[in-house]
């Protein structure tokens, strides 16, 4: 069979893959159950199936998709369409470390997009491409979540803050090289794309937790707020005294079920929450509330319909 007769699901390029050597698949299957044993429904375990077979193969291959289908009951094509949705999961062979530069808003005018430029030229690839020694993948990211760090280049997702074209050259030559490199926060070194793959199915190597995991500039505030004194209000009616009611608290604001619903359902307009102060503001109109001297006075002075006192 030729590999444009196999079904690929989206594979770019097309070609023929082999099955597994016995004592890998062997172990594929036996992790693929523990990860499956971990959710009441099979098919919620399709993420970290489709991160398991890539952290053995380094991209979700086509004999992935179908272990990963069979394992969590759903089809090849729903499989595939899960794996060609998030840019995590790869459909083409991945080097062992994918580099990501942030050209989003704030690391583009801090320099990401000058250090997209140098690293593409010097590396020879672009966008979601590898470099002939397979070593790495270059990928031009958005927001990475660490603007206070910008402009930011990830190894494997692992973090590299406030990112030059000199350090991110350096970079790249320590991982072609095979040095261990440390990231700004978090493990103790970069591992590889398929180390990686095999942590985000679930099992856990222990390094997550080595290293910082948030910088100066992150923990600024905190740092200020102490040094004022500054906290958060002890009880939950502290809170309410200092910015109101909280809606939902004592079923302000809450459906009759007593519970907030803060989104219109299907086929709605307005929440319960809306509909529900709207009609009050409804009934106020239509009723205005009488004030006690209006009250007192309509006490003693009652009419019938044609204005005659009784």
């Amino acid at each position: 069979m030729s590999a444009f007769d196999a079904p690929n699901y989206g594979t770019q390029p097309n070609h023929l893959e082999q099955p597994w050597e016995p004592e890998v698949a062997e172990r594929l299957r036996t992790d693929a159950a523990a990860v499956v044993a971990r959710y009441p429904q099979k098919r919620s375990a399709l993420l970290p199936l489709l991160h398991l077979v890539q952290s053995v193969d380094g991209y979700v291959s086509t004999r992935g998709i179908e272990l990963a289908a069979e394992f969590a009951g759903v089809t090849a094509a729903e499989a595939s369409g899960v794996a060609t949705f998030y840019t995590q999961y790869k459909r083409h062979r991945n080097g062992d470390y994918l580099v990501g530069v942030c050209t989003n808003s704030l690391c583009a005018v801090m320099g990401g997009d000058q250090i997209w430029d140098d690293i593409s030229d010097y590396l020879g690839v672009g966008h979601d491409e590898t470099t002939a020694d397979g070593t790495i993948t270059l990928e031009r990211l958005e927001c990475n979540a660490a603007c206070d760090f910008a402009p930011v280049v990830m190894a494997n997702w692992e973090f590299f803050d406030n990112m030059t074209p000199r350090s991110t050259r350096e970079l790249v030559d320590a991982l072609r090289s095979g040095q261990a490199v440390r990231p700004t926060r978090g493990p103790d070194r970069v591992h590889t794309f398929k180390e990686v793959s095999r942590v985000l199915a679930g099992f856990l190597d222990g390094h997550a937790d080595e290293g910082p995991s948030g910088g100066v500039a992150t923990m600024r505030g905190l740092r200020i707020a102490r040094e004022h004194g500054w906290d958060m209000p002890s009880s939950a009616r502290a809170g309410e005294e200092a910015t109101g009611p909280v809606p939902g608290a004592d079923g302000a604001g809450s459906s009759e079920s007593g519970k907030v619903d803060a989104q219109p359902g299907p086929g709605e307009k307005q929440s319960s929450a809306e509909a529900e102060a709207a009609a009050g503001k409804s009934s106020e109109a239509k009723h205005p509330a009488t004030s006690p001297v209006d009250d007192q006075a309509s006490a003693g002075n009652t009419s019938d319909p044609k204005g005659d006192t009784k």
